[in-house]
Formats: structure tokens, C-alpha cells, sequence
């Protein structure tokens, strides 16, 4: 098998998982957080500057890359990795999520989704097959299977019919499989908040053999306490010898908290997409650098972040770049905002191997501010 965990320790106050994911592009610590590189590119990131900042996994979209530049042209390229210039592991989504997300765009039937291209309009398929298929042309290290992901709120009944879809949809993802023995596919649990849909999902997708398991459906509007039961039950139901990965989870409380629950691996668009208008992850709570307070402030975006960006340009001057729409300005919050997050998950690490990642739980939600009424959260 091509993906293999290894655990390390469990942390004694909270249960959380130290462990690492070996993969064939190199191995990575977990709790780990992913960047996201949607269109085989992390938005005005450089594959050098990810590597700088410690990032040893990223994320693609299968669908985004069907669609540009075709996954034959990546095939062509050498792989995902020779065309994108990145030595390190990639995962890829499905394109399961874009069932979700361009729901006015697709029908979903027993062997796949109509969609309409949402850039041109044209009319498009993509069935389990065909997504194990793409994923095989790009040569991804961990591939995902292909799933339905339901809005929330859901009906009991609409999600127990996905949930059984989803089951039926992972074993012809597997059947459909061709390069097993270079690529790791992990199934995806879905059921929303009740609790015997996540048990029946579990159960189904832990009976086939996946190299390792996602939580999906969560993120997707529900509260946060939701989300954080909806994994209270759901993580103890995987298997603890292979990787559990929480899809579409980026915000700094739910990481810690997602931690605590069991996670291994985390991915969100959020740091780089906040990045962009301006808004900056620290280790005192959301800083919005375009804001006019900013303009005579010559401090680091966060005095306590060593990244690059802290060390050499001050607030005046990245808000001074953003308000010009200068793209450096971007670069230089997305730089910022993914080292905060990649520094905070090894930073949990660093408590789960001290047996204390409670403690640093209340210690950060003190400082970010999530104690105080009214916090600003992403």
C-alpha cells in the first residue's frame, strides 16, 4: 500500500493523535494542515516559497483540473508533480464537493452527475469512474473517492439515500482503480449530524480497504459544536492504524479542535482566500491590514510570527499594497497566513508530544480572543 500511518504517540490529556503519513513523495508529520493549490497552483505562492514555510502536502481539484488544462495535458507533463514543479505529496479532491457547491448546475443520478461546465456551460459527466480515472492521469499521491455531499440541514431520508450512494460510488471507486500500487485512496464518511448515518457510513467504508478515511459534509454552514460532536462520534468509528482527514477545515479553533477529536489532516481554501482582502491570521485574533488604522503602523503584521513577511515588511506597507491592488500585496498576506497555520499545527504537535494540547487549547483561545464575547472569527 503506497500510504501508510504511523503513530507515534497519543496525547494523554486530550487523545489526540502525534503520528506520520509516509506517502511516495516523502512523509509528513500529522495533525498537518494542507494548503490548497486548486488549479495545481497555491494561489501567488511559489512551490519554493511552500517549501520554505514547511508545507510537505498540498491539495488539487480534480474537477478544476478536468476542466484546465485537462487532465490528458498533465498526464502528458509527467504527473501532477513534474507539471506543477512540487517534489512533495499531493492530495486530490474528487470533485465530490463541486456536487455541492454548483448545485444549480448539475443532476445527480445512480451513475454519476450531469453538470454544466460553470465556465463555459457546456454539458459534462463525471461518474466514480471517471473521477478515479482523472485522478489516475494526474498521478496524485492520495487520491479521494468520488462522494455526495449534502447540504446542511439535510432530511433524514435524503441523507440516508446519499449516504448508501456515497457506499455504492466507493466500491467502484475501487474497482475502478488502476494504479493501486503507486496512488492511495481513502473513502470518505458522510451523514451529516445523525449519528446512525455516520455509524452505517462508517461501517460500509471501513468494510473496503482505503489506505485512509475522510470525515466530509462537515463545513459546510453547520455551528461549530455541530461539527465538533458530529466528530466526537464519528473519529473513534475509523480505523486507528491509517490517516483520518477532516475535508474543507481551516480556521484555527476547529484545527486544534478537530486535533483533540482524532484528526490527522486538514485543507481549506480559508487562509488563502481571506488573504486577499487583506485579512491576516494572528496569534492575537483577525488583523485586517487594508483597514485606515493601519496606514502609519510600521509593525509586523504579528510581532510574535517569524515568518519571512513579519521579518521584513511592516502593516503600512502591505496595506499600502493591497489598497493599490498591487499582487505582491496578496503574496505577501497568503505567505503570511499559511505559515501561521502550517506553525500552529506544529505547535500542536509539540503539545500532543508534551501531553498538554488542552492546556495549549486554552492558552491560544485566550490570546486569539475566541474566549471573549462577540469574537470576530473567520
Amino acid at each position: 500500500m503506497p500510504i501508510t500511518y504511523e503513530h507515534i504517540k497519543t496525547c494523554k490529556q486530550t487523545g489526540a493523535r502525534l503520528g506520520r503519513v509516509h506517502t511516495p513523495h516523502g512523509s509528513f508529520d500529522t495533525p498537518m494542515f494542507m494548503p490548497v493549490g486548486t488549479l495545481a497552483t497555491v494561489k501567488t505562492m511559489s512551490p519554493e516559497e511552500l517549501e520554505e514555510m514547511g508545507a510537505k502536502i498540498i491539495l488539487s481539484n480534480t474537477y478544476h483540473l478536468w476542466l484546465r488544462p485537462g487532465e490528458d495535458i498533465v498526464e502528458e507533463a509527467g504527473g501532477l508533480h513534474k507539471f506543477m514543479n512540487w517534489d512533495g505529496a499531493i492530495l486530490t479532491d474528487s470533485g465530490g464537493f463541486q456536487v455541492f457547491s454548483l448545485s444549480d448546475l448539475r443532476d445527480i443520478e445512480e451513475q454519476g452527475v450531469h453538470f454544466r461546465n460553470h465556465i463555459s456551460g457546456e454539458k459534462l459527466f463525471l461518474s466514480p469512474e471517471k473521477a478515479i480515472q482523472i485522478q489516475n492521469s494526474l498521478g496524485s499521491d492520495i487520491m479521494m473517492a468520488f462522494d455526495e455531499c449534502p447540504p446542511y440541514p439535510a432530511s433524514h431520508n435524503y441523507m440516508k439515500a446519499s449516504v448508501e450512494r456515497t457506499s455504492r460510488w466507493a466500491e467502484r471507486c475501487l474497482e475502478a482503480h488502476k494504479r493501486p500500487g503507486e496512488q492511495g485512496l481513502f473513502g470518505i464518511v458522510q451523514g451529516g449530524e445523525y449519528e446512525e448515518l455516520r455509524r452505517q457510513s462508517a461501517r460500509d467504508l471501513t468494510s473496503l480497504d482505503f489506505s485512509g478515511y475522510a470525515v466530509g459534509g462537515l463545513s459546510v454552514g453547520e455551528p461549530k459544536d455541530v461539527m465538533n460532536k458530529v466528530l466526537e462520534f464519528t473519529t473513534p468509528m475509523l480505523p486507528t492504524n491509517k490517516p483520518r482527514y477532516l475535508m474543507g477545515v481551516g480556521s484555527p479553533d476547529s484545527l486544534i479542535d478537530g486535533a483533540i477529536r482524532g484528526i490527522d489532516m486538514f485543507d481549506c481554501v480559508l487562509p488563502t482566500r481571506v488573504a486577499r482582502n487583506g485579512t491576516c491570521m494572528t496569534s492575537n485574533g483577525r488583523l485586517v491590514v487594508r483597514n485606515a488604522k493601519y496606514a502609519r503602523d510600521f509593525g509586523p503584521l504579528d510581532p510574535n510570527c517569524s515568518c519571512h513577511v513579519c521579518r521584513n515588511y511592516s502593516r503600512a506597507y502591505i496595506r499600502h499594497l493591497i489598497k493599490a491592488n498591487e499582487t505582491f500585496g496578496f503574496r505577501l498576506t497568503t505567505y503570511h497566513n499559511l505559515y501561521f497555520l502550517l506553525e500552529l499545527m506544529m505547535q500542536v504537535r509539540e503539545a500532543i508530544k508534551e501531553d498538554r494540547l488542552g492546556d495549549f487549547r486554552e492558552e491560544f483561545f485566550e490570546q486569539y480572543g475566541f474566549n471573549k464575547p462577540n469574537a470576530k472569527n473567520f
